[in-house]
């Protein structure tokens, strides 16, 4: 576990180096402070203006969801733009054949920094959640979050070589969020093309006022995993194909 800690202290620091990267991690907070302040805000000046008793009201929860995703996809797209940096400059190459080896380099670069974000969520969601959210909701939201993160960055760096290829596969990848907006927006027989997506599911559970959508939710998210990590590991994939 120490080998793990000091390399994902050494990605710390390139972090730091990185004023995007920076800024990303920075975006909970920003983001948190916008919807907690502005979103309040813009419904009391369109009630007012449209003449009707509520108008953003109904998708506080919708809100919410995406909150709870934003610091774990933050923080693996950071940490995925390190591992194609060190994929392109042939570093990881050298880490897989020290104490750490491919399996603790996963989890200093994905999983611990997912597991922060789990934190960094469970602290902030409480404060800038717009709607009377439970204890059992704001953990659900927390893991659901973190589990999407996950997937978002094992995506990123199974599916890109280099961080060009990764920024064009984030914006691909964080599309897999908007399986959250069907259960707002869609009627129900049809909504259900998004079943495979752990968003639509979370969204379920909030829009229903149904924890046991937590199950499926879970479900899905690990079957993502699983199958990413299995790409991810095997020799043909892309991130593990040599630089010429």
């Amino acid at each position: 576990m120490r080998i793990i800690c000091r390399s994902f202290w050494q990605m710390l620091f390139f972090v730091k180096r990185d004023m995007m990267l920076l800024a990303a991690c920075a975006a909970p907070i920003l983001a948190g402070l916008a919807i907690r302040l502005g979103i309040p805000f813009l419904e009391s000046m369109l009630v007012k203006w449209v003449g009707l008793p509520m108008i953003l009201t109904p998708f506080f929860g919708l809100f919410d969801l995406f909150y709870a995703m934003l610091a774990p996809t933050m923080f693996c797209f950071v940490t995925a733009m390190v591992m194609l940096e060190e994929h392109d400059d042939r570093i990881d190459v050298y880490l897989f054949v020290t104490g750490l080896g491919k399996s603790g380099y996963l989890v200093s670069r994905i999983f611990l920094p997912a597991g922060i974000a789990f934190v960094v969520t469970l602290v902030l969601l409480p404060l800038f959640r717009l709607t009377g959210l439970t204890a059992l909701e704001i953990l659900f939201l927390s893991l659901t979050g973190t589990l999407q993160g996950g997937i978002i960055g094992l995506l990123i760096v199974t599916l890109s070589t280099n961080k060009l290829e990764g920024m064009a596969i984030t914006k691909m990848a964080t599309m897999m969020m908007l399986g959250a907006f069907l259960p707002y927006f869609v009627s129900h027989p049809v909504q259900y093309v998004a079943a495979i997506l752990p968003s639509f599911w979370a969204a379920k559970a909030i829009y229903e006022q149904n924890i046991l959508f937590m199950l499926p939710a879970l479900g899905t998210a690990g079957i993502w995993l699983w199958s990413l990590l299995r790409a991810h590991t095997m020799p043909g994939s892309s991130f593990r194909k040599p630089i010429s």
